[in-house]
Protein backbone atom coordinates (compact mmCIF):
# COMPACT_ATOMS: atom_id res chain seq x y z
CA UNK A 1 0.00 0.00 0.00
CA UNK A 2 1.59 3.51 -1.01
CA UNK A 3 0.49 6.88 0.72
CA UNK A 4 0.75 8.00 -3.05
CA UNK A 5 1.28 7.29 -6.51
CA UNK A 6 2.00 9.86 -9.14
CA UNK A 7 0.98 9.11 -12.53
CA UNK A 8 3.52 11.14 -14.79
CA UNK A 9 7.35 12.11 -14.51
CA UNK A 10 7.68 15.33 -15.75
CA UNK A 11 8.34 18.56 -14.29
CA UNK A 12 4.97 18.37 -11.78
CA UNK A 13 5.00 14.38 -11.48
CA UNK A 14 9.19 13.95 -10.33
CA UNK A 15 9.45 16.81 -8.27
CA UNK A 16 5.38 16.09 -6.35
CA UNK A 17 6.96 12.43 -5.59
CA UNK A 18 10.40 13.97 -4.18
CA UNK A 19 8.66 16.39 -2.19
CA UNK A 20 6.20 13.18 -0.56
CA UNK A 21 9.23 11.04 -0.04
CA UNK A 22 10.94 13.76 1.79
CA UNK A 23 8.03 14.12 4.19
CA UNK A 24 8.09 10.66 5.12
CA UNK A 25 5.34 8.97 2.37
CA UNK A 26 5.55 6.09 0.40
CA UNK A 27 5.72 6.80 -3.03
CA UNK A 28 4.87 5.43 -6.00
CA UNK A 29 5.53 7.06 -9.37
CA UNK A 30 4.16 5.91 -12.64
CA UNK A 31 5.88 7.00 -16.32
CA UNK A 32 5.48 5.06 -19.65
CA UNK A 33 8.57 6.75 -21.28
CA UNK A 34 11.78 4.82 -21.01
CA UNK A 35 12.91 7.68 -19.43
CA UNK A 36 11.69 9.92 -16.30
CA UNK A 37 11.38 13.91 -16.60
CA UNK A 38 8.35 13.86 -19.10
CA UNK A 39 8.15 16.02 -22.50
CA UNK A 40 10.26 18.97 -20.91
CA UNK A 41 13.08 17.01 -20.32
CA UNK A 42 13.27 14.76 -23.13
CA UNK A 43 11.51 16.45 -25.90
CA UNK A 44 10.87 20.14 -25.03
CA UNK A 45 12.19 22.72 -22.91
CA UNK A 46 15.75 21.23 -22.38
CA UNK A 47 16.26 19.93 -25.66
CA UNK A 48 15.58 23.06 -27.06
CA UNK A 49 17.59 25.21 -25.22
CA UNK A 50 20.19 23.28 -26.00
CA UNK A 51 19.25 23.85 -29.83
CA UNK A 52 19.15 27.80 -28.83
CA UNK A 53 22.44 27.69 -26.89
CA UNK A 54 24.57 25.77 -30.10
CA UNK A 55 22.63 28.41 -32.57
CA UNK A 56 23.38 31.08 -30.79
CA UNK A 57 27.11 30.48 -30.43
CA UNK A 58 27.03 30.36 -33.89
CA UNK A 59 25.66 33.69 -34.22
CA UNK A 60 28.69 34.79 -31.82
CA UNK A 61 31.08 33.46 -33.85
CA UNK A 62 29.93 34.98 -37.44
CA UNK A 63 28.59 38.18 -36.14
CA UNK A 64 30.32 39.41 -32.91
CA UNK A 65 34.06 37.04 -32.91
CA UNK A 66 36.08 39.02 -35.20
CA UNK A 67 34.41 42.89 -33.70
CA UNK A 68 36.13 40.90 -30.65
CA UNK A 69 39.40 40.04 -31.98
CA UNK A 70 38.49 36.98 -32.51
CA UNK A 71 40.25 35.91 -35.69
CA UNK A 72 40.16 32.06 -37.21
CA UNK A 73 38.08 30.06 -39.56
CA UNK A 74 34.57 29.99 -40.80
CA UNK A 75 32.47 27.98 -38.03
CA UNK A 76 30.24 25.43 -39.66
CA UNK A 77 27.48 23.43 -38.31
CA UNK A 78 27.67 19.42 -38.03
CA UNK A 79 24.11 18.69 -37.67
CA UNK A 80 24.71 15.32 -36.39
CA UNK A 81 27.21 16.10 -33.80
CA UNK A 82 24.69 18.95 -32.79
CA UNK A 83 22.11 16.61 -32.41
CA UNK A 84 24.89 14.44 -29.89
CA UNK A 85 25.49 17.56 -28.10
CA UNK A 86 21.76 17.71 -27.22
CA UNK A 87 20.88 14.39 -26.75
CA UNK A 88 23.80 14.07 -24.12
CA UNK A 89 22.14 17.20 -22.54
CA UNK A 90 18.63 15.23 -21.76
CA UNK A 91 20.43 12.23 -20.66
CA UNK A 92 22.37 13.80 -18.12
CA UNK A 93 19.35 15.32 -17.52
CA UNK A 94 16.77 12.70 -17.39
CA UNK A 95 19.67 10.17 -15.38
CA UNK A 96 19.67 12.77 -12.67
CA UNK A 97 16.16 12.23 -12.06
CA UNK A 98 16.65 8.71 -12.05
CA UNK A 99 19.21 9.36 -9.28
CA UNK A 100 17.01 11.32 -7.30
CA UNK A 101 14.11 8.45 -7.19
CA UNK A 102 16.78 6.14 -6.20
CA UNK A 103 18.00 8.46 -3.70
CA UNK A 104 14.46 9.32 -2.08
CA UNK A 105 13.35 5.63 -2.28
CA UNK A 106 10.31 6.43 -4.93
CA UNK A 107 9.48 3.44 -6.84
CA UNK A 108 9.34 3.76 -10.74
CA UNK A 109 6.20 1.40 -11.73
CA UNK A 110 6.80 1.37 -15.55
CA UNK A 111 3.90 1.67 -17.50
CA UNK A 112 0.54 2.93 -18.68
CA UNK A 113 -1.85 3.73 -15.66
CA UNK A 114 -5.32 3.35 -15.21
CA UNK A 115 -7.44 4.93 -12.10
CA UNK A 116 -9.67 1.33 -11.58
CA UNK A 117 -11.56 3.35 -8.36
CA UNK A 118 -10.38 5.79 -5.68
CA UNK A 119 -6.93 3.83 -4.27
CA UNK A 120 -6.47 1.74 -7.12
CA UNK A 121 -4.29 2.05 -10.43
CA UNK A 122 -3.74 -0.02 -12.70
CA UNK A 123 -0.63 -0.27 -14.31
CA UNK A 124 0.05 -3.49 -17.37
CA UNK A 125 -1.91 -6.25 -15.42
CA UNK A 126 -0.99 -5.55 -11.86
CA UNK A 127 -3.01 -3.34 -9.40
CA UNK A 128 -1.59 -0.61 -7.20
CA UNK A 129 -3.21 0.35 -4.05
CA UNK A 130 -2.45 3.48 -2.48
CA UNK A 131 -4.09 6.37 0.06
CA UNK A 132 -4.19 9.38 -2.39
CA UNK A 133 -3.30 9.81 -6.16
CA UNK A 134 -1.83 12.72 -8.17
CA UNK A 135 -2.36 13.09 -12.06
CA UNK A 136 0.47 15.10 -13.29
CA UNK A 137 0.07 13.62 -16.93
CA UNK A 138 1.44 16.78 -18.47
CA UNK A 139 0.11 18.19 -21.99
CA UNK A 140 0.57 16.93 -25.98
CA UNK A 141 1.00 19.17 -28.76
CA UNK A 142 -2.36 20.45 -30.32
CA UNK A 143 -3.24 19.67 -33.39
CA UNK A 144 -5.06 21.74 -36.19
CA UNK A 145 -8.02 20.88 -38.42
CA UNK A 146 -6.45 20.28 -41.79
CA UNK A 147 -2.64 19.78 -41.08
CA UNK A 148 -1.58 15.99 -40.55
CA UNK A 149 1.81 15.65 -38.56
CA UNK A 150 4.44 13.28 -39.32
CA UNK A 151 7.49 13.47 -37.11
CA UNK A 152 8.73 10.53 -38.64
CA UNK A 153 8.22 11.81 -42.27
CA UNK A 154 10.15 14.82 -41.00
CA UNK A 155 8.25 17.59 -43.33
CA UNK A 156 4.80 18.56 -41.80
CA UNK A 157 5.96 18.26 -37.80
CA UNK A 158 5.55 19.42 -34.65
CA UNK A 159 7.69 20.51 -31.66
CA UNK A 160 8.97 16.96 -31.42
CA UNK A 161 9.63 16.64 -34.53
CA UNK A 162 11.38 19.60 -35.23
CA UNK A 163 13.97 19.33 -32.57
CA UNK A 164 15.44 15.93 -34.62
CA UNK A 165 14.61 17.28 -37.85
CA UNK A 166 17.14 14.87 -40.55
CA UNK A 167 19.01 17.99 -41.71
CA UNK A 168 18.61 21.58 -41.84
CA UNK A 169 15.78 23.03 -44.08
CA UNK A 170 16.71 25.88 -46.39
CA UNK A 171 13.09 27.10 -45.93
CA UNK A 172 10.56 26.77 -42.51
CA UNK A 173 6.71 27.60 -42.13
CA UNK A 174 6.05 27.95 -38.48
CA UNK A 175 2.59 27.90 -37.89
CA UNK A 176 2.07 30.05 -34.68
CA UNK A 177 3.50 32.67 -33.21
CA UNK A 178 3.57 31.67 -29.79
CA UNK A 179 7.06 30.49 -27.29
CA UNK A 180 7.25 27.29 -28.83
CA UNK A 181 7.32 28.64 -32.38
CA UNK A 182 9.25 31.24 -31.68
CA UNK A 183 12.22 29.54 -30.34
CA UNK A 184 12.29 26.79 -32.73
CA UNK A 185 11.81 29.51 -35.54
CA UNK A 186 14.86 31.16 -34.55
CA UNK A 187 17.03 28.05 -34.00
CA UNK A 188 16.36 27.04 -37.59
CA UNK A 189 16.70 31.07 -38.94
CA UNK A 190 20.56 30.97 -37.53
CA UNK A 191 20.88 27.84 -38.83
CA UNK A 192 20.43 29.32 -42.29
CA UNK A 193 16.68 28.68 -43.03
CA UNK A 194 14.35 30.86 -44.30
CA UNK A 195 11.45 30.93 -41.86
CA UNK A 196 8.26 32.58 -42.21
CA UNK A 197 5.92 32.61 -39.12
CA UNK A 198 1.88 32.17 -40.19
CA UNK A 199 -0.29 33.38 -37.13
CA UNK A 200 -3.93 34.00 -36.84
CA UNK A 201 -3.96 36.63 -34.55
CA UNK A 202 -2.70 40.07 -35.14
CA UNK A 203 0.04 39.81 -33.25
CA UNK A 204 3.02 37.45 -31.92
CA UNK A 205 3.20 35.85 -28.37
CA UNK A 206 0.00 36.67 -27.44
CA UNK A 207 -0.97 37.71 -23.40
CA UNK A 208 2.56 39.55 -23.18
CA UNK A 209 2.64 43.21 -22.63
CA UNK A 210 1.99 45.23 -25.60
CA UNK A 211 5.30 47.21 -25.89
CA UNK A 212 7.45 44.13 -25.31
CA UNK A 213 5.46 42.29 -28.10
CA UNK A 214 5.97 45.36 -31.20
CA UNK A 215 9.80 45.07 -29.82
CA UNK A 216 10.01 41.24 -29.99
CA UNK A 217 8.73 41.21 -33.27
CA UNK A 218 11.09 43.94 -34.43
CA UNK A 219 13.97 42.22 -33.64
CA UNK A 220 13.24 39.00 -34.97
CA UNK A 221 12.42 40.38 -38.48
CA UNK A 222 15.89 42.46 -37.83
CA UNK A 223 17.26 38.18 -37.46
CA UNK A 224 15.34 36.94 -40.26
CA UNK A 225 12.48 35.77 -39.62
CA UNK A 226 9.08 37.00 -41.82
CA UNK A 227 5.66 37.56 -40.23
CA UNK A 228 2.64 36.72 -41.79
CA UNK A 229 -0.49 37.70 -39.44
CA UNK A 230 -3.75 38.12 -39.23
CA UNK A 231 -4.32 34.15 -41.25
CA UNK A 232 -6.04 31.28 -40.35
CA UNK A 233 -4.55 28.50 -42.09
CA UNK A 234 -6.53 26.24 -44.19
CA UNK A 235 -4.05 23.00 -45.05
CA UNK A 236 -0.67 21.51 -45.25
CA UNK A 237 -0.37 19.39 -47.83
CA UNK A 238 2.79 17.51 -48.97
CA UNK A 239 4.16 18.13 -52.02
CA UNK A 240 7.97 17.05 -53.97
CA UNK A 241 10.40 18.61 -51.96
CA UNK A 242 8.64 19.65 -48.78
CA UNK A 243 5.09 21.22 -48.16
CA UNK A 244 2.31 23.64 -49.46
CA UNK A 245 0.86 25.75 -46.39
CA UNK A 246 -2.87 27.38 -47.39
CA UNK A 247 -3.99 29.93 -45.90
CA UNK A 248 -6.59 32.85 -45.73
CA UNK A 249 -5.95 36.53 -44.88
CA UNK A 250 -8.79 37.90 -42.33
CA UNK A 251 -8.27 41.46 -43.04
CA UNK A 252 -10.10 40.25 -46.51
CA UNK A 253 -10.53 36.65 -47.03
CA UNK A 254 -8.14 36.45 -49.66
CA UNK A 255 -6.38 32.49 -50.29
CA UNK A 256 -2.74 32.66 -50.59
CA UNK A 257 0.15 29.74 -50.47
CA UNK A 258 3.35 29.43 -49.21
CA UNK A 259 6.16 26.90 -49.88
CA UNK A 260 8.60 25.29 -47.74
CA UNK A 261 11.19 22.16 -47.24
CA UNK A 262 9.43 22.05 -43.49
CA UNK A 263 6.23 22.85 -41.82
CA UNK A 264 6.47 23.31 -37.82
CA UNK A 265 3.31 23.07 -35.82
CA UNK A 266 3.10 24.92 -33.17
CA UNK A 267 -0.59 26.08 -32.55
CA UNK A 268 -0.29 25.29 -28.54
CA UNK A 269 -0.94 21.90 -26.09
CA UNK A 270 -3.45 20.56 -24.96
CA UNK A 271 -3.87 18.40 -21.09
CA UNK A 272 -3.07 14.76 -22.15
CA UNK A 273 -5.47 12.79 -20.31
CA UNK A 274 -7.01 10.17 -22.14
CA UNK A 275 -6.42 6.62 -21.46
CA UNK A 276 -6.65 7.49 -17.18
CA UNK A 277 -10.04 6.78 -17.00
CA UNK A 278 -11.51 9.55 -15.62
CA UNK A 279 -15.29 9.94 -17.34
CA UNK A 280 -15.73 6.44 -15.53
CA UNK A 281 -14.48 7.80 -12.33
CA UNK A 282 -16.51 10.53 -12.12
CA UNK A 283 -13.19 13.30 -12.26
CA UNK A 284 -15.00 16.63 -13.49
CA UNK A 285 -13.22 17.91 -16.98
CA UNK A 286 -13.61 21.36 -17.89
CA UNK A 287 -14.84 22.65 -21.18
CA UNK A 288 -11.17 22.15 -22.60
CA UNK A 289 -10.46 18.78 -21.70
CA UNK A 290 -8.49 20.23 -18.24
CA UNK A 291 -8.74 18.31 -14.66
CA UNK A 292 -11.34 20.24 -12.61
CA UNK A 293 -9.53 21.05 -9.37
CA UNK A 294 -9.92 22.57 -5.96
CA UNK A 295 -7.82 25.22 -4.36
CA UNK A 296 -6.23 22.59 -2.81
CA UNK A 297 -5.54 20.64 -6.04
CA UNK A 298 -8.08 18.15 -5.50
CA UNK A 299 -10.46 16.70 -8.01
CA UNK A 300 -14.38 15.85 -7.38
CA UNK A 301 -12.83 12.44 -6.62
CA UNK A 302 -12.05 12.05 -2.69
CA UNK A 303 -8.49 11.24 -2.73
CA UNK A 304 -7.79 12.25 -6.55
CA UNK A 305 -5.59 15.39 -7.19
CA UNK A 306 -4.26 16.95 -10.34
CA UNK A 307 -1.45 19.33 -11.09
CA UNK A 308 0.29 20.88 -14.25
CA UNK A 309 -0.80 21.14 -17.84
CA UNK A 310 -3.89 18.81 -16.87
CA UNK A 311 -5.50 21.37 -15.17
CA UNK A 312 -6.26 24.73 -15.82
CA UNK A 313 -3.49 27.83 -16.11
CA UNK A 314 -0.34 28.19 -17.85
CA UNK A 315 1.31 25.65 -18.97
CA UNK A 316 4.73 26.11 -17.45
CA UNK A 317 6.93 23.34 -16.04
CA UNK A 318 7.53 25.69 -12.96
CA UNK A 319 4.02 26.51 -12.22
CA UNK A 320 3.74 22.10 -12.40
CA UNK A 321 6.93 21.89 -10.00
CA UNK A 322 5.58 24.35 -7.71
CA UNK A 323 1.91 22.40 -7.11
CA UNK A 324 3.78 19.40 -7.32
CA UNK A 325 5.65 20.37 -3.96
CA UNK A 326 2.56 22.17 -2.66
CA UNK A 327 -0.10 19.14 -3.19
CA UNK A 328 2.40 16.73 -1.85
CA UNK A 329 2.21 19.45 1.60
CA UNK A 330 -1.63 19.08 1.50
CA UNK A 331 -1.28 15.17 1.40
CA UNK A 332 1.04 15.17 3.84
CA UNK A 333 -1.24 17.42 6.49
CA UNK A 334 0.71 21.01 5.64
CA UNK A 335 -0.23 23.64 4.14
CA UNK A 336 0.64 23.97 0.01
CA UNK A 337 0.80 27.28 -1.50
CA UNK A 338 1.07 28.64 -4.56
CA UNK A 339 1.00 32.76 -5.45
CA UNK A 340 -0.21 32.64 -9.01
CA UNK A 341 -0.16 36.37 -9.25
CA UNK A 342 3.95 35.60 -9.49
CA UNK A 343 4.68 32.83 -11.67
CA UNK A 344 7.46 34.52 -14.13
CA UNK A 345 7.14 33.50 -18.04
CA UNK A 346 10.03 33.56 -20.59
CA UNK A 347 10.86 33.02 -23.89
CA UNK A 348 14.52 31.71 -24.67
CA UNK A 349 15.22 33.66 -28.02
CA UNK A 350 18.04 36.08 -28.03
CA UNK A 351 17.36 38.47 -26.74
CA UNK A 352 15.16 36.49 -24.06
CA UNK A 353 11.55 37.82 -23.04
CA UNK A 354 10.84 37.99 -19.38
CA UNK A 355 7.44 38.69 -17.34
CA UNK A 356 5.99 38.51 -14.02
CA UNK A 357 2.69 40.05 -12.64
CA UNK A 358 0.37 42.06 -14.73
CA UNK A 359 1.15 44.05 -18.11
CA UNK A 360 0.21 47.81 -18.61
CA UNK A 361 -3.01 46.73 -20.19
CA UNK A 362 -4.19 44.03 -17.61
CA UNK A 363 -3.71 46.51 -15.07
CA UNK A 364 -4.86 49.84 -16.20
CA UNK A 365 -8.29 46.53 -17.21
CA UNK A 366 -8.34 46.51 -13.61
CA UNK A 367 -8.70 50.07 -12.83
CA UNK A 368 -5.02 50.20 -11.37
CA UNK A 369 -3.66 53.88 -11.48
CA UNK A 370 -0.32 52.96 -12.61
CA UNK A 371 3.63 54.35 -12.93
CA UNK A 372 5.56 53.11 -15.38
CA UNK A 373 9.67 52.78 -15.35
CA UNK A 374 11.65 52.13 -18.37
CA UNK A 375 15.27 51.76 -19.21
CA UNK A 376 16.37 50.53 -22.43
CA UNK A 377 19.37 48.15 -22.42
CA UNK A 378 21.27 50.41 -24.89
CA UNK A 379 22.09 52.31 -21.39
CA UNK A 380 23.42 49.49 -19.68
CA UNK A 381 27.01 49.17 -19.97
CA UNK A 382 27.59 45.14 -19.90
CA UNK A 383 25.08 44.79 -22.31
CA UNK A 384 26.25 47.21 -24.93
CA UNK A 385 30.13 45.22 -24.02
CA UNK A 386 28.53 41.96 -25.45
CA UNK A 387 26.41 43.35 -27.97
CA UNK A 388 23.11 42.80 -26.89
CA UNK A 389 21.97 46.39 -26.36
CA UNK A 390 18.84 45.69 -27.71
CA UNK A 391 15.80 46.00 -25.57
CA UNK A 392 14.69 47.11 -22.23
CA UNK A 393 13.05 46.26 -18.78
CA UNK A 394 9.45 48.12 -17.53
CA UNK A 395 8.48 48.10 -14.32
CA UNK A 396 5.14 48.46 -13.87
CA UNK A 397 3.97 50.13 -10.05
CA UNK A 398 0.68 51.23 -8.35
CA UNK A 399 0.75 55.39 -8.57
CA UNK A 400 -0.54 55.08 -4.76
CA UNK A 401 1.71 52.72 -3.14
CA UNK A 402 4.20 52.13 -5.36
CA UNK A 403 3.93 48.75 -5.16
CA UNK A 404 5.31 46.82 -8.16
CA UNK A 405 2.49 45.19 -10.30
CA UNK A 406 4.13 43.46 -12.76
CA UNK A 407 7.63 43.73 -15.00
CA UNK A 408 8.24 42.95 -18.43
CA UNK A 409 12.17 42.34 -19.52
CA UNK A 410 13.12 42.08 -23.48
CA UNK A 411 17.15 41.69 -23.22
CA UNK A 412 19.97 40.16 -21.85
CA UNK A 413 19.98 37.15 -19.65
CA UNK A 414 15.96 38.73 -18.91
CA UNK A 415 14.94 34.70 -17.63
CA UNK A 416 17.09 35.62 -14.54
CA UNK A 417 16.89 39.26 -14.05
CA UNK A 418 12.98 38.67 -13.78
CA UNK A 419 13.45 37.13 -10.63
CA UNK A 420 14.54 39.47 -8.78
CA UNK A 421 11.35 41.01 -9.13
CA UNK A 422 9.56 38.29 -8.19
CA UNK A 423 11.08 38.30 -5.06
CA UNK A 424 10.27 41.50 -4.43
CA UNK A 425 6.58 41.13 -5.08
CA UNK A 426 6.38 37.86 -2.92
CA UNK A 427 7.55 40.10 -0.03
CA UNK A 428 4.94 43.25 -1.59
CA UNK A 429 7.93 45.50 -2.49
CA UNK A 430 7.46 48.77 -3.49
CA UNK A 431 9.12 50.44 -6.58
CA UNK A 432 11.72 52.38 -4.44
CA UNK A 433 12.47 49.11 -2.40
CA UNK A 434 13.95 47.93 -6.15
CA UNK A 435 15.60 51.49 -6.60
CA UNK A 436 17.16 51.88 -3.33
CA UNK A 437 19.07 48.11 -3.59
CA UNK A 438 22.51 48.50 -4.23
CA UNK A 439 23.08 46.57 -7.67
CA UNK A 440 26.69 45.43 -8.91
CA UNK A 441 28.64 47.18 -11.30
CA UNK A 442 28.73 46.43 -13.94
CA UNK A 443 26.13 43.69 -14.54
CA UNK A 444 23.29 43.93 -16.81
CA UNK A 445 20.78 43.46 -13.42
CA UNK A 446 21.59 47.36 -13.09
CA UNK A 447 18.60 47.73 -15.81
CA UNK A 448 16.33 46.21 -13.28
CA UNK A 449 17.16 48.58 -10.72
CA UNK A 450 17.07 52.24 -13.52
CA UNK A 451 13.94 50.98 -13.96
CA UNK A 452 12.80 51.28 -10.64
CA UNK A 453 14.57 54.10 -10.05
CA UNK A 454 12.44 55.28 -13.62
CA UNK A 455 9.05 54.74 -11.17
CA UNK A 456 10.29 57.73 -9.13
CA UNK A 457 12.72 60.63 -9.53
CA UNK A 458 14.26 59.28 -13.00
CA UNK A 459 16.87 56.70 -14.17
CA UNK A 460 20.71 57.64 -13.95
CA UNK A 461 21.77 56.29 -17.15
CA UNK A 462 18.93 57.45 -19.66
Amino acid sequence: MYDLIVIGAGPGGYVCAIRAAQLGLKVGCVEARETLGGTCLNVGCIPSKALLHGTHMLHEAHENFEKMGLMGAHVEVDWERMQGYKSETVTGNTKGIEFLFKKNKIDWIKGWATIEAPGRVKVGDTVHETKNIVIATGSVPQGLRGVEVDNDGGVIVDSTGALALPRIPKSMVVIGAGVIGLELGSVYARLGAEVTVVEYLDVITPGIDGEVQKQFQKILVKQGLKFVLGAAVKSAELQDGGAKVTYALKKDDSEQAIEAEVVLVATGRRPHVEGLGLEALGVTLTDRGFVQIDDHWATSVQGVYAIGDAVPGPMLAHKAEDEGMAVAEVIAGKHGHVNYGVIPGVIYTTPEVATVGLTEEAAREAGHKIRIGKFPFMGNARAKAQFLGEGFVKLIADADTDRILGCHIIGPSAGDLIHEVCVAMEFGASAEDLALTCHAHPTVSEAVREAALACGDGAIHA
